[in-house]
């Protein structure tokens, strides 16, 4: 009978959200054990346990959330055979190890140590002051995210299980906090955190978080994307005229976007990047460069002028104000509801250490991640299309209209204008598009033309 540890070691590469799938599984260990009501299969159902979990492989040590659980020989649920880990021996007993988060009479333990506030060990429970859980609800795992997996209680609570762990606050919830009572954002109801050893000593970890379900809610992406199927369906209209038009939805999510930057900027600090720090900042964009050009031979041509670009934005003698942003902004990360736009997942990019996530950095990174979005919006349908000669030009001229629209309302909106910062935003759209390049380069290589196509308009005079 296998270890559980074998177990996860053959079951993690397997999941969408495990970050370490290119290289080989040195080892893994369980470095917290945490039981959620009865630890082991009896008269209440089956066992379930919180593991935070270490994978070593070649050059990384990261943490991971698995909540497991465990059944009696013989006595799986029907319906969760999908999510079996495995068969192993725990405690002299034969038990069947399964994602837990995919089992709804399981998962409702978290809900009630939620709303009881519970101390489970060092597994804790949080709620804000002011805010109650209500209990008794059936979860579902949302498809489709990637990073992370995210169930919906009912139609009242989303709670967001942070599978990859970092020592610390997960800005997902710190910043979502500083936006309380904002309309663009939904503001934590509570939180579970358990400690994590770092430089020797425990670490209080987010490793879930419990929000409001927004019941209206469509995803930027879907409502984008219909918009370039509509323009497409008649491509003999221009973007202004097609019956999709999101131009006008563009302008609303610039202004939502800087309602939400002033608004961080007033809770949390704020600073002006130094010249030198603004030097080191392109620097850092100029050897993200040449690792890609490296890798993907097909971005050399267009690496001189992304270089000048680069340098250009080090020379700038503009300040630079920098604050708390989203981090890892574009439509997918945006939905609109009844009552307007509202911004979602302000973890920033899972695959970067918390202490770099949540340092300041300018609103324009934000911007300029959702100007390479409305791009992705309007050139990836054209992938693999038989008409894309007589669409590229339509869709280029979709993506330009989106953008104008939603740098207008940015501006409008009181966020700094980026008509007049161009040099900042190039560079911060150009570095966005090399971190493109290298992630479809390895895993969409059907993809790559999108971001090169866009650094090939971006770079024309």
């Amino acid at each position: 009978m296998n270890r559980i540890e074998d177990l996860l070691a053959a079951w993690l590469p397997r999941q969408r959200w495990f970050a370490g799938k290119a290289a080989p599984i040195e080892a893994v260990r369980i470095e917290r054990d945490l039981p959620v009501g009865g630890a082991d299969p009896g008269a209440h159902g089956p066992g379930m346990r919180v593991l935070v979990v270490r994978v070593d492989q070649p050059r990384s040590a990261d943490r991971y959330l698995v909540v497991v659980g465990l059944a009696e020989r013989g006595r799986l649920r029907a319906g969760l055979e999908h999510c079996v880990i495995g068969r192993c021996r725990i405690r002299g007993a034969q038990r069947t190890a399964y994602d837990a988060l995919h089992d709804p009479e399981l998962t409702g333990r978290l809900l009630e140590g939620l709303a009881r506030g519970a101390e489970c060990g060092e597994l804790r429970f949080r709620t804000r002051p002011g805010h109650t859980v209500r209990t008794g609800l059936r979860s579902l795992v949302i498809t489709g995210e990637q990073s992370n997996t995210s169930l919906v209680f009912g139609e009242e609570y989303v709670l967001k299980a942070f599978r990859r762990l970092w020592p610390g606050l997960n800005p997902d919830l710190e910043l979502n906090g500083a936006l309380d009572g904002s309309p663009y954002a939904a503001p934590p109801h509570g939180w579970i955190e358990a400690d994590i050893e770092h430089d020797g000593r425990p670490v209080p970890t987010t490793v879930a978080m419990l929000q409001g379900y927004l019941r209206s809610a469509t995803d930027g992406w879907v409502l984008a994307a219909t918009s370039v199927r509509d323009l497409y369906a008649a491509p003999r209209t221009g973007p202004a005229d097609a019956g999709g038009d999101f131009a006008a939805e563009a302008e609303r999510l610039g202004a939502a976007t800087a309602a939400v930057h002033r608004e961080l900027a007033r809770a949390l600090p704020t600073d002006v990047l130094s010249p030198s720090c603004l030097r080191a900042l392109a620097d850092a964009m100029a050897r993200r460069l040449d690792a890609a050009t490296e890798q993907v031979p097909e971005l050399a041509p267009y690496a001189g002028v992304l270089r000048t670009a680069f340098e250009d934005f080090a020379r700038s003698q503009a300040p630079l104000p920098v604050q708390r942003v989203h981090g890892d902004y574009h439509l997918g990360q945006v939905v609109r509801t009844d009552a307007g736009w509202v911004l979602l997942d302000f973890e920033g990019e899972p695959a970067v250490p918390v202490a770099e996530r949540r340092r300041p950095s300018s609103p324009l990174r934000d911007v300029a991640g959702m100007l390479r979005s409305f791009d992705y919006a309007a050139r990836h349908q054209l992938i693999g299309s038989a008409d894309e000669e007589l669409l590229a030009p339509i869709a280029r001229a979709w993506a330009e209209r989106n953008r104008e629209a939603f740098c207008a309302g940015y501006a409008a909106g009181g966020g700094t204008d980026p008509d007049k910062h161009l040099t900042a935003l190039r560079a911060f759209e150009y570095d966005k598009a090399v971190y493109e390049v290298l992630y479809e380069a390895h895993n969409r290589p059907t993809w790559l033309r999108v971001p090169l196509d866009s650094i090939a308009a971006l770079a024309r005079p």
